[in-house]
């Protein structure tokens, strides 16, 4: 009788991995797709981030790209929001990161930051550049979008480049139209938006995949 449940569970265990958990994936995309549809391309050409290390490139990686500036500190809660409500959702998806963009002198604060994130999560994709002014400046005015830096070349808002160094987003947001980005001192644009979108994008690159093996000479 043992050996007949322990059958049972293993062949229960293997109908649901064949057959639920691809509805389960497809239903975690599709909910993305279906509200929204392909996310727009508001800016293209993003540069590539000259002064970051070599080990960190836009291109051929989907980046949530941010800018906490000079006073880590105040930014620590939009690091926090961001952390719980994007990341941890999506960091483990091939080709995802995170790059926030400091100024030259934030080092240590960075390295606090940095420890009590590891605190909530795996920060292997968490990735910080240095820069000094001109060059944060410079790198952010190459985004073209309605926003500024602060005194401190900081702001809540954060980016998505797709792999093609593309700046995308929403050209019919019912709030704000154009929408460039993401306000992580916001916990609703967060979990309304922002992971709505995230969604999309992998989407897209996913069925892009699945195209382009299904198009493969057989």
């Amino acid at each position: 009788m043992l050996e007949i449940n322990i059958y049972r569970m293993k062949k229960t265990l293997v109908l649901v991995t064949l057959f639920i958990l691809p509805i389960v994936i497809y239903l975690f995309f599709a909910s993305g797709i279906t509200n929204f549809g392909k996310l727009a391309t508001l800016t293209e050409n993003v540069p590539e981030i000259d002064f970051a290390d070599k080990a960190v490139a836009l291109g051929g990686k989907i980046t949530v790209l941010g800018f906490l500036g000079k006073d880590v500190e105040s930014k620590k809660g939009n690091a926090f929001n961001l952390n719980q409500k994007i990341y941890k959702r999506f960091y483990e998806f091939n080709d995802f990161q995170f790059v926030m963009v400091m100024p030259k002198g934030t080092e240590q604060d960075v390295e606090e930051l940095k420890k009590e994130l590891l605190q909530l999560a795996d920060i292997g994709k968490w990735n910080f550049v240095f820069g000094d002014d001109d060059e944060i400046n410079d790198l952010f005015k190459s985004l073209k979008t309605n926003l500024i830096l602060d005194g401190n070349l900081g702001t809540p808002y954060v980016f998505i480049i797709d792999k093609n160094r593309v700046l995308r987003g929403r050209d019919d947001d019912v709030e704000e139209g154009i929408k460039y980005g993401f306000d992580t001192s916001s916990v609703a644009d967060l979990n309304n938006k922002m992971e709505d979108d995230v969604k999309i994008i992998l989407a897209e690159y996913r069925m892009a995949l699945k195209k382009n093996y299904a198009d493969r000479p057989k």
